[in-house]
């Protein structure tokens, strides 16, 4: 290993096994654009796809640049090991089904994105699994959704747009009473939050927002923390403890620590199961292209704080704003205490505030602007802007809306790299173009 440091500003340069490549002594991680891999023999090519040996098959399962993300993106969180997929969306997908199959329950935050949200309510629905929505408010609320058939526990950090911090601990301990592992999505809090020292089991990300941290490139992550004991209660995880069909009819949860001597069982299946299955594998270029935007996310991360920290003072001071939703004004302990126990490194990216006026306010603001893009994603090293009631929550009922923090004049900044002079006038004007 090339290094060993917890430092995450090394870690995105030297984590994991890469240190060249073997047979340039290329110090930048090639790009290796192929589907297939030549087997030495018979013999190698039965041992891989029986798992007796480790080694890439195909590219829809494994590919060496993407293995080099993995394992920093690993090394970054404090996990066992990483699987990289097309798209944050695919990363959640398939970090529940791994565990869910029909007639299976999840337990999950209102406080989510959008998008997350009707894949929940609806395509999941749809499946035969079902989410249901709990206020993290109070945590006890996850205990009292759960039933046998409940597989696991789901929750972003920083959720997008409430930004109230989850409180990870509490739900993970409640879990850990079921045998139910608690995910986290950890998208808009890379570096300042560690969910698995806080008891996460799994933790996702969508590497299009800030680690890739560029807008070029969409793809997804889950990283296994190794630390959760699928075997204590079979029935409680029967996915990774019944015979699986797909592979001879061996237990995941058994057979992989005993053969790859790491307990990181549900990294494995949902690679070669899921991910075999469905197909959703993240190309090698976007692989190269996440890899680069990581070895910049400490420095960039701190910049992104320190904006969105003077752009949500800036939005307080102005009458027209009803409300600043950024987790360094909470006045009520329990958040207040909740952003300092889990955000050791900053308040976030993301500003959230609501206009007097309601949504004609908030949609002639978006109108309004000049140099904030308005794009429906977050992470970019550009400030961007969008009115989520009328765009990416729209899908949503006036009711749900409300449970995931949007209001009809709520807009949410996502707060780049600009100087904060120019963010801030561009804000100004904004503002002050409002006719109501």
């Amino acid at each position: 290993m090339p290094t060993t440091s917890k430092h995450p500003e090394t870690i995105v340069l030297h984590g994991g096994s890469f240190r060249k490549d073997e047979t340039t002594n290329s110090v930048a991680v090639p790009i290796y654009q192929t589907t297939s891999y030549q087997f030495n023999n018979a013999e190698h090519a039965s041992n891989l796809f029986g798992f007796k040996d480790l080694g890439n098959i195909y590219t829809r399962i494994m590919n060496p640049t993407n293995a080099v993300l993995e394992e920093r993106l690993a090394a970054l969180e404090g996990g066992m090991a990483s699987l990289v997929v097309s798209s944050g969306q695919a990363a959640s997908a398939i970090a529940l089904q791994n565990l869910c199959k029909s007639g299976d329950n999840v337990v999950s935050s209102t406080d989510l994105y959008g998008g997350t949200w009707n894949l929940f309510a609806n395509t999941f629905k749809q499946l035969g699994i079902e989410v249901r929505f709990a206020d993290p408010a109070d945590p006890k609320n996850f205990g009292k959704f759960t039933d046998d058939r409940t597989r696991a526990y789901y929750a972003e950090t920083l959720p997008n747009p409430k930004l109230k911090a989850f409180p990870i601990e509490e739900v993970s301990r409640i879990g850990k009473k079921y045998n139910i592992p608690l995910i986290m999505d950890n998208t808009a809090s890379p570096i300042t939050c560690n969910p698995i020292k806080h008891g996460a089991a799994i933790v996702v990300h969508s590497l299009t927002k800030y680690i890739g941290g560029h807008g070029t490139s969409i793809g997804g992550a889950i990283i296994d923390s190794g630390l959760f004991d699928w075997t204590l209660d079979p029935k409680r995880q029967p996915l990774l403890n019944d015979p699986d069909p797909s592979y001879w009819g061996i237990s995941f949860g058994k057979t992989v620590p005993e053969v790859l001597g790491a307990p990181i069982a549900y990294a494995v299946r949902a690679r070669f199961v899921l991910l075999r299955d469905l197909g959703s594998a993240m190309s090698p270029s976007n692989s190269f292209n996440f890899i680069q935007g990581l070895e910049t996310l400490p420095l960039r991360f701190r910049l992104h704080q320190d904006n969105a920290k003077k752009v949500a003072n800036y939005l307080k001071s102005r009458s027209e704003v009803v409300q600043v939703i950024y987790p360094g004004f909470h006045k009520d302990s329990e958040n207040v205490n909740r952003v300092k126990k889990y955000f050791e490194k900053g308040n976030g990216p993301l500003v959230g505030f609501e206009l007097k006026g309601g949504q004609e306010s908030g949609q002639q603001f978006i109108n309004n602007l000049k140099l904030i893009y308005h794009v429906a994603n977050i992470g970019d090293s550009r400030t961007l802007a969008i009115h989520p009631a009328t765009t990416t929550h729209s899908q949503l009922s006036a009711e749900d809306q409300l449970k995931t923090g949007v209001t009809p004049g709520y807009i949410r900044l996502a707060v780049g790299l600009e100087h904060i002079d120019d963010i801030l006038e561009d804000l100004n004007q904004a503002i002050n173009g409002i006719k109501i």
